[in-house]
């Protein structure tokens, strides 16, 4: 009881020593402002609001998730992992326009659609969704203006700040913030859905909650712009379009409705009796007064509009000139890349206008080209006090730190996984940011990944996959169908290293390669799910003894030999082994064994092939039928 009463007291006291401090800067800002005279935005020079941490329970595909993020950030994971998930769940948090909605939530939006209590369960809670969003950096006017809310949080350590010593909170590392959180239910009672978002810590203290309002979001600046969605009405008047946000932040209300309602009540559509749409609505007429006394004045007629301010916001739209000549069409009409342009323009606008922005950009690269991908994420990083995206993109990925890379995973359970690129030694920073296209891009957004000792595996062994799955589709799959991602690693050596990388990313993992020393090999499955090891010194060995004579000389025919070979055999098919041998050896690089295996039939690509694609596929999908006994035979050990 006593330790309770020692804890309660050191709270209190770190409350009071937090809020006398807090008093004493503002009234010492406050009388230098008044001082020097107040010449600009307090929060202009001061601290820039950030999302710190968000904390996901039952929203989506997501059952739970705690992922922090970085100043700025993009995140990327395969196809619904749950990345937009994410920025849905910080707009239903932080977004103030986006519980406007009717309802805010639906059935879908629970964690596997369950949103009822459990049947059979006798006073069962019905699930919720709750997700809350620790802000930081608050600039001095937010300071002010959440004063009965604000808690420290320790950035070093990614947690809110508990210790006992209230100085504490002068550390470089502890930060004023505000917790809020949105909780989302279902009421049995009206049969309906219900949301709000509140302080948290009202929640958890016992007394009245506050909610955190529609006001304290705009307060935040947080703006969410969909994939492709957000240009169909950025240019239009409805509420929480780029063009409202940025008349409101200009202080513009445009006094225009009652007039254009007016002028629009009094254009009859269609009055000309030589249309002959006024004589049939004057038939309907006269029919209608056979069931209905004059005084209900009917009387149909056609208008341009609803004639409402809320119906005008959606129908009112900007035009813009469309190529060279005086034309204009609707602006959502234009093409995509232009749109896209148009958002960040609009964007530059509000970070102008509102100073304190937290951007959140899904595929800031639809429809761009990759210098203008790479302009978008570099002007909105300096526009915005945070901007998150994310993208598929490498020349977008480029333009991010390896710290400010977020990769996304989830399991089997529905818990969304947040992890952090972490180079093995072997793997110099420098290489990775110049291979980081052609080599370690794509295995980043992948769900899965293959890493082929070297150049001919890695080409030639997606090549015979796809064509294994052309010719029998029933019994094979392309690697690209079974969502697998090949990586060069370039030599034997940087097969563990490189595979110990994806692994740490939560990715399931494969190698493909030769004989190996037990050493060597005891090395790289302690890094995979899967190994694939035939038992040649090469892969153009491989192929080269376990293909047929007519798949060799066929592909004799179909290439160009290079002079110094027709010079060394004369005729290249009579001796095909040995020419293919140095042919291969001489177009190492040119996709030479990949070339060939596009060519043979199924029986003509080698049997160890055929084995690994079939197991890969089955480790791929184990739900797939299993292909029949004799479908192939292994040839050389698949481990």
């Amino acid at each position: 009881m006593s330790g309770l009463l020692a804890r309660s007291a050191r709270k209190i006291l770190l409350y009071w020593y937090m809020t006398f401090r807090f008093a004493l800067t503002m009234f010492s800002q406050s009388l230098t402002m008044f001082v020097i005279g107040r010449l600009t935005r307090s929060d202009k020079a001061g601290n820039e609001m950030k999302v710190c941490k968000l904390i996901i329970s039952n929203f989506r595909g997501i059952r739970s998730a705690e992922l922090s993020f970085p100043d700025h950030a993009v995140l990327i994971g395969d196809n619904n992992t749950g990345k937009s998930t994410v920025f849905e769940a910080l707009d239903l948090v932080l977004g103030p326009d986006r519980l406007n909605r009717r309802p805010c939530v639906d059935e879908h939006d629970f964690h596997l659609g369950r949103y009822r209590a459990p049947a059979g369960e006798e006073g069962g809670e019905a699930p919720t969704i709750e997700i809350e969003a620790v802000v930081t950096e608050l600039s001095d006017d937010q300071k002010a203006r959440f004063a009965d809310h604000i808690e420290w949080f320790d950035t070093a350590a990614g947690e809110l700040y508990a210790e006992p010593e209230p100085q504490g909170v002068d550390a470089a590392a502890i930060s004023a913030a505000i917790r809020v959180k949105f909780i989302g239910a279902y009421d049995a009672v009206e049969d309906d859905f219900t949301g709000a978002t509140y302080f948290a810590r009202t929640l958890e203290e016992g007394e009245a909650p506050t909610f955190f309002s529609k006001k304290d979001k705009q307060n935040c600046g947080f703006l969410y712009l969909r994939s492709l969605r957000t240009g169909a009405r950025a240019l239009s008047l409805e509420h929480g379009s780029l063009l409202d946000i940025i008349l409101r932040l200009k202080e513009i209300r445009p006094q225009m409705w009652e007039d254009t309602i007016e002028t629009l009540g009094g254009f009859d559509v269609a009055s000309d009796p030589n249309l002959g749409i006024s004589g049939v609505l004057e038939s309907i007429n006269t029919a209608l007064k056979k069931y209905v006394p004059r005084e209900w004045g009917v009387k149909p007629h056609l208008k341009v509009s609803n004639l409402t301010r809320e119906h005008l916001r959606k129908v009112v739209t900007a035009f813009i000139a469309t190529g060279d000549g005086d034309h204009a069409a609707p602006f959502f009409r234009q093409g995509t890349g232009t749109i896209n342009m148009l958002v960040l323009a609009m964007l530059s606008q509000i970070a102008e206008d509102k100073q304190n922005v937290i951007f959140a950009m899904e595929e800031a690269e639809t429809a761009i080209p990759p210098y203008a991908q790479k302009r978008i994420v570099h002007e909105l990083r300096k526009l915005s006090a945070q901007s998150l995206f994310t993208s598929h993109s490498p020349y977008v990925l480029e333009e991010f730190t390896l710290g400010e890379t977020v990769i996304l995973s989830r399991n089997g359970q529905g818990d969304l996984v947040q992890a952090s690129v972490t180079l093995p030694a072997s793997v110099k920073h420098k290489r990775f940011r110049q291979e980081f296209r052609t080599r370690f891009c794509e295995g980043l957004l992948a769900r899965r990944v293959l890493i082929a000792e070297g150049a001919t595996e890695a080409s030639a062994f997606p090549a015979a996959a796809r064509r294994l799955a052309e010719l029998n589709p029933a019994t094979y799959a392309s690697l690209e169908a079974l969502g697998v991602c090949t990586i060069d690693a370039g030599s034997e050596n940087q097969i563990a290293d490189l595979a110990g990388l994806y692994r740490s990313l939560n990715k399931q993992v494969f190698a493909v390669c030769d004989k190996q020393t037990d050493a060597a090999k005891a090395l790289i499955e302690a890094q995979v799910d899967r190994l694939f090891m035939h038992e040649e010194k090469g892969f153009e060995d491989l192929v080269l003894k376990n293909t047929t004579q007519e798949a060799l000389e066929r592909f004799a025919d179909l290439i160009e030999w290079p002079q110094h070979l027709l010079a060394k055999y004369g005729d290249p098919k009579a001796q095909a082994i040995a020419a293919l041998g140095e042919y291969f050896g001489h177009a190492k690089g040119a996709w030479a064994i990949a070339d060939f295996l596009a060519q043979c039939s199924e029986d003509e690509i080698p049997t160890w092939i055929r084995t690994a694609c079939l197991d890969l596929k089955a480790e791929c999908d184990p739900d797939a039928p299993a292909p029949a006994e004799d479908a192939a035979v292994p040839n050389a050990e698949i481990v």
